[in-house]
């Protein structure tokens, strides 16, 4: 067999609880505005999935600024889910990407768990979708304002309440402030999740020392990039091992080497974030990179290599 019949025969397809990409490459939500936006860098129909930026029931404004703060090895941002709301993005923003083949993954984010059911109703009536992921990390307006993401309660209600309204593959996105990540995913899993995404932002400060204040708006922001790459190749390795869902990893990927940390810790398939501010490209140059990998090992396909550090 000669090298490009053996390149013909790699799968480097994933499937995430029934939502399927042709590679396991996707971009994180709130990184890649709506796909527009980068199609001057890059030809997105060649990204395994595009998670659009997230979106609430009515339009938001967002936090004050300033809401984006570089740190070392990573950044702080406080965005506040600044969008146009749900209905502009299905008759907007969506068409769009439908034209463009891509393969569209919504997040959605409500103050409630009926908001989270209404706003997988409106998409579930909506071709052209391929799965939802749940931005957790909001705070329950009936809860005193406690996020989703960190009691196990909560998550179960809110993923049964949109599976409710959806036959879409359904992705709850973790927060990782928390102290126990595993009972998280398993109320996930047992609220009927399909596949779960992970880790969402690290909560996190800066001190502007000059005005003896608080450098963003809001005070506190979300910390991702490399600075939490560890972090999340923990959780995920620890969830891998007592939960029986495919996994979408995630936290500092800039390059090939750490995709393939993520999927081997336990990972389907990685969402690039913080790396595509750097590099606009990058989506496209890991997908190449993996299946560079894949060929070069004698492998037949990218999931071979999925739990392959798990011991």
């Amino acid at each position: 067999m000669n090298e490009e019949t053996r390149e013909n025969l790699i799968d480097m397809s994933v499937n995430l609880g029934g939502l399927k990409m042709q590679n396991p490459v996707a971009v994180a939500s709130g990184t890649f505005g709506y796909g527009r936006e980068y199609q001057d860098f890059i030809d997105i129909s060649r990204i395994g999935a595009v998670i659009v930026k997230g979106t609430t029931l009515e339009e938001r404004c967002g936090n004050p600024a300033p809401r984006i703060y570089e740190t070392p090895a990573g950044m702080l941002n406080a965005i506040g889910l600044e969008n146009p709301g749900i209905d502009v993005f299905l008759n907007v923003y969506l068409p769009s990407l439908i034209e463009d083949r891509v393969t569209v993954i919504a997040n959605i984010a409500g103050n409630t768990v009926d908001e989270y059911a209404l706003l997988s109703r409106k998409i579930d009536k909506h071709p052209g979708i391929a799965g939802i992921e749940l931005n957790i990390s909001c705070p329950n307006v009936k809860q005193g304002g406690m996020q989703f993401g960190t009691d196990p309660d909560l998550v179960k209600q809110v993923v049964e309440a949109v599976k409710s309204e959806t036959s879409l593959p359904v992705i709850p996105k973790l927060s990782p402030n928390v102290t126990d990540i595993v009972s998280i995913a398993r109320a996930a899993r047992d609220g009927g999740a399909d596949a779960l995404s992970m880790i969402n932002t690290l909560m996190g400060m800066a001190v502007d020392i000059d005005r003896r204040k608080p450098v963003l708006g809001n005070i506190f922001g979300g910390l991702s990039g490399p600075a939490i790459k560890p972090v999340a190749l923990r959780m995920i390795y620890q969830v891998y091992k007592e939960v029986d869902l495919p996994i979408l990893g995630g936290g500092g990927i800039l390059n090939t080497r750490d995709a393939l940390e993520f999927i081997m810790a336990g990972a389907s398939a990685v969402s690039i974030g913080t790396g595509n501010f750097v590099n606009p490209v990058v989506a496209e140059e890991i997908a190449l990179g993996l299946e560079k990998y894949v060929t070069e090992q004698g492998l037949t396909g990218i999931n071979e290599l999925v739990g392959a550090a798990v011991l």
